[in-house]
C-alpha cells in the first residue's frame, strides 16, 4: 500500500482533491456515546467515579487523597532526570516564555470625538486546567506549551491533570511541570479527568478553562463540557504537509514527513513538489527511513493510509492548495526568498517553517512557539494556543452627558426598530426625551 498520489494538471484532481480533503480519521460516533456516560458518571459519583475508571484503565488502586500526586512525589520523580535532559527543558520554558510575553496584549483606553470613553481590559482567567497525556507516551513539551502561556497570562491556579498507568510518575513531566509552575498535579486521565475538571469533585475545584491535547475520548469529553468551561481547541491526529523544491536532500523531506506520522496510525504527512523524480525518490527515501525505526508499524500506518504526494505545476502557486488542506503544520522547504514570497501568501496554516534548516520539530520543542495547533483543516478558522487563549477581554464605555446627547438619538432609533420599549426607555429617559 503506498500513499495516494495526485497530480494537479491531470483530469479529475478536483474531484479526488476534493475526496481528499473529505476523508475522516478522526475516531468513531461509539466515542461520543461512552463519553458522555463517563462524563455524566463523574459528575454523579465525583471522586468514587474518579477512583473507580483509575483502578480500571490505569491499573492503579488509591483512595481519594491519593489521586493528588504530593509535593514529595514531584521532586523524587523529577529528580531523576539526566542533567542535560533538565537543562534542555529550562532551554525550552525560557524561549516559550520569551516569545509568548510578547504576544500579551495592551489595554486599551481612549475617548471619541463625541466624548465617549471606550476601552478594553485583559484579566485571566481564575483558574486553567491542563491536560497532558500519559498513556503510551509522555510530553514533557506539552506541559511547558500549555503552563507557561497561562503563567505568562496571570493565571492564578494552574491544575495538570496526567494519567499514571500502573501508578508510575513520569520524571520527565514532573520536572517540566515544576518548571512550568504547575500548583496541583492529579493522577488522571481520560475523559473522567476532563469530566472533573469542569465540573469539580469533592477533592478537585473546577477550573475556567481546559487545554492540553489527548486522544480521541479526552477531545470528544472537551467538547461535551464546552459551555461549562473554555477550551483550547478540539485536536484531532497530528499533520504535516511539507512543501518541497528538488534541490532538497530527499532524506530531509522524507524525515519531516515521518516526524509526525510516527505520533498515530491516524497522523497524515502530504508532500507538496514540482518535481515527479524528486517526489519519487522522496518517496523511496520514507520507506528507507521506516525500516530503522522503532515506531515504523505506526508511521508505516500512518504514510500508506492517510499520506498524499500532489505535484503542482509550479511551487509559486500552490498557496491555493496549501490553504485548502489548511494543515496543522506546513514546512517551506525552499530558499528563503521563494520561502518567504509563499509564506505572505497562505492564509490557512497552523505554523509555517520557513526554509530548509527549519524542520516542524524545532517547532515543537525549542524554538518558543506553541506546539498545541489546529487540526483537521480548523487552521480555517483558529490558530494555535497562546496567552490569549487565558484572557477575557471587557470593553469599558462612559458617557458624559455631552456623549450621551450625541449618541442617544441613533440609539433610540435603533431601539425603536427592534421593538425592545425598555432598551429605548433607559436612554430617553436621561435625555428628558419620550421613548
Amino acid at each position: 500500500m503506498s500513499p495516494l498520489r495526485l497530480d494537479a494538471s491531470a483530469p479529475g484532481f478536483e474531484r479526488d482533491f476534493q475526496a481528499f480533503l473529505g476523508r475522516n480519521r478522526d475516531a468513531d460516533e461509539n466515542v461520543d456515546r461512552v463519553v458522555a456516560d463517563i462524563v455524566a458518571d463523574v459528575r454523579a459519583r465525583g471522586d468514587v467515579a474518579l477512583l473507580d475508571y483509575t483502578r480500571k484503565f490505569d491499573r492503579f488502586e488509591t483512595d481519594a487523597a491519593g489521586l493528588r500526586v504530593s509535593e514529595a512525589e514531584r521532586s523524587a520523580a523529577a529528580a531523576k532526570v539526566p542533567s542535560v535532559q533538565r537543562e534542555a527543558l529550562v532551554f525550552a520554558a525560557k524561549r516559550i516564555e520569551a516569545f509568548h510575553r510578547a504576544l500579551l496584549p495592551k489595554d486599551v483606553d481612549f475617548t471619541d470625538a463625541t466624548g465617549t470613553r471606550l476601552g478594553a481590559r485583559y484579566r485571566p482567567v481564575d483558574a486553567a486546567g491542563v491536560y497532558v497525556p500519559g498513556g503510551t507516551a509522555a510530553y514533557p513539551s506539552s506541559v511547558l506549551m500549555n503552563i507557561v502561556p497561562a503563567k505568562v497570562a496571570g493565571v492564578r491556579r494552574i491544575v495538570m491533570a496526567v494519567p499514571t498507568p500502573d501508578g508510575v510518575l513520569n520524571p520527565l513531566v514532573m520536572l517540566a511541570a515544576g518548571i512550568a509552575g504547575a500548583d496541583e498535579i492529579w493522577r488522571i486521565g481520560g475523559a473522567q479527568a476532563v469530566a472533573a475538571l469542569a465540573y469539580g469533585t469533592q477533592s478537585i475545584k473546577p477550573v475556567d478553562k481546559i487545554t492540553g491535547p489527548g486522544n480521541a475520548y479526552v477531545a470528544a469529553a472537551k467538547r461535551r463540557v464546552f459551555g461549562q468551561v473554555g477550551i483550547d481547541l478540539i485536536a484531532g491526529p497530528s499533520e504535516i504537509l511539507v512543501v518541497a523544491d528538488a534541490q532538497n536532500d530527499p532524506a530531509w523531506i522524507a524525515a519531516d514527513l515521518l516526524s509526525q506520522a510516527e505520533h498515530d496510525p491516524s497522523s497524515q504527512s502530504v508532500l507538496i513538489a514540482q518535481d515527479r523524480a524528486f517526489a519519487d525518490v522522496v518517496a523511496r527515501a520514507v520507506e528507507s527511513e521506516l525500516k530503522t525505526m522503532k515506531r515504523a508499524e505506526i508511521a508505516a500506518s500512518s504514510w500508506r493510509g492517510n499520506g498524499a504526494i500532489i505535484l503542482v505545476p509550479g511551487l509559486a502557486g500552490c498557496a491555493p492548495i496549501v490553504d485548502r488542506i489548511a494543515a496543522e503544520h506546513v514546512e517551506l522547504a525552499m530558499e528563503m526568498p521563494a520561502a518567504e514570497a509563499l509564506s505572505q501568501e497562505i492564509r490557512h496554516a497552523g505554523a509555517i517553517f520557513l526554509g530548509r534548516h527549519t524542520p516542524e520539530a524545532i517547532g515543537d520543542y525549542v524554538a518558543g512557539t506553541n506546539h498545541v495547533l489546529p487540526t483537521s483543516r480548523a487552521a480555517r478558522f483558529s490558530g494555535g494556543l497562546g496567552v490569549a487563549d487565558f484572557l477575557k477581554r471587557t470593553s469599558l464605555v462612559s458617557c458624559t452627558p455631552d456623549a450621551l446627547v450625541a449618541l442617544g438619538p441613533a440609539a433610540l432609533a435603533l431601539a425603536g426598530a427592534e421593538g425592545l420599549e425598555a432598551h429605548g426607555r433607559s436612554i430617553s429617559i436621561r435625555l428628558n426625551r419620550r421613548a
